[in-house]
């Protein structure tokens, strides 16, 4: 297994140069606009991306996965939706042509890649953070506070999210549409399509833990798959969940990137969790870490999601630090197996 990190969108030779310093191995591009000319043209320019790819080569770095430009229009049938989803198609003819491996879809350039997650409303100030040892702060989500929030502020949800989620067959039959255009071109270019959870999973979420095995079963395309967040399958049902999935879908095949971080508390027992650092949470990571070195998984592992504390830089490089070295503690251990 490798280690890759969420990029910023300016890759500076200093920034590439402390990646490699720290033992990162990959990059991932979490945002569609981080790839050249993505937001001038609407896909990403092949011979930049290439001059891009080669220039993080110098570090010893690679690129592991990008992300795929935003279809909302089309998920709700409006104008706009078929130049959409062209570029979409655009764009992963290029990752191909690039030998990028990973593409992520998104249905939104706002609220967190609308629908795929759920929309916590904006908060002031720490709001929605929760403070932990030593002072550190990371994301806090109560379910209870989102309902009485959006039950006083409607207006806070999104135009179109609310009647969107809540018709169930018309999301899917166009997201079955949707991927049964962009996956025979990720068959042929030999780029893999991997989904991610919703997160905060909730019941009026597509990619609960029910969406993961519908998209599964509807697409069984070696190129379809997950990106699969232990965090985010943590929150709905805790350790155990986590542990059930990466053994189904790891033995399938279908695990392509691994978000790896931890979490306190789920929405099953108390209707709240928080975000936490690798070794402050209800995970032991290290069990996480077997049960996919079990299965044979041996792709990227990313650290995802960094806490806010006292002192580091505004790109959070102690923070990364922190992980990416925790991490590559655990992978020590394993190679250190009988």
């Amino acid at each position: 297994m490798k280690i890759s990190v969420q990029a910023t969108v300016n890759l500076t030779d200093d920034y590439l140069g402390w990646l490699s310093a720290i033992g990162v191995d990959c990059i991932d591009l979490g945002s569609f606009e981080a790839l050249p000319k993505a937001k001038e043209q609407g896909y990403p320019d092949l011979n930049d991306l290439l001059r891009l790819k080669r220039r993080i080569r110098l570090f010893g770095l690679d690129i592991n996965r990008t992300t795929l430009p935003p279809v909302d229009k089309f998920m709700m049938d409006k104008p706009g939706g078929e130049e959409q989803i062209a570029y979409a198609e655009k764009t992963l003819k290029v990752l191909g042509e690039a030998h990028i491996p990973i593409a992520r879809p998104t249905f939104a350039s706002i609220s967190i890649s609308w629908p795929e997650a759920h929309v916590e409303p904006p908060s002031t100030g720490k709001g929605l953070c929760e403070m932990h040892r030593g002072g550190y702060s990371m994301r806090h989500t109560d379910m209870r506070l989102m309902r009485k929030q959006l039950a006083e502020q409607p207006e806070r949800m999104p135009e179109g999210l609310s009647s969107m989620l809540s018709l169930s067959d018309e999301f899917w039959s166009r997201f079955k549409e949707y991927y049964g255009r962009i996956i025979p071109i990720a068959e042929e270019y030999g780029v893999r399509i991997a989904m991610h959870p919703s997160d905060a999973p909730l019941p009026d979420t597509p990619f609960n833990g029910l969406g993961l095995h519908r998209i599964i079963d509807f697409f069984p395309s070696k190129y379809s798959g997950l990106l699969y967040c232990v965090g985010t399958r943590h929150e709905e049902g805790g350790t155990q969940i986590v542990l059930d999935e990466i053994n189904y879908y790891g033995r399938k095949g279908k695990i392509f990137l691994v978000h790896f971080r931890n979490m306190r508390g789920s929405l099953a027992t108390t209707e709240a969790f928080d975000e936490v650092l690798l070794d402050d949470g209800d995970m032991n990571m290290f069990q996480i870490l077997l049960a996919l070195h079990k299965v044979g998984y041996d792709g990227c592992l990313n650290p995802d999601h960094m806490p806010q504390w006292e002192g580091d830089t505004p790109d959070q490089r102690q923070a990364w630090s922190y992980s990416v070295g925790y991490i590559k503690a655990l992978l020590a251990a394993l190679a250190a197996l009988p």
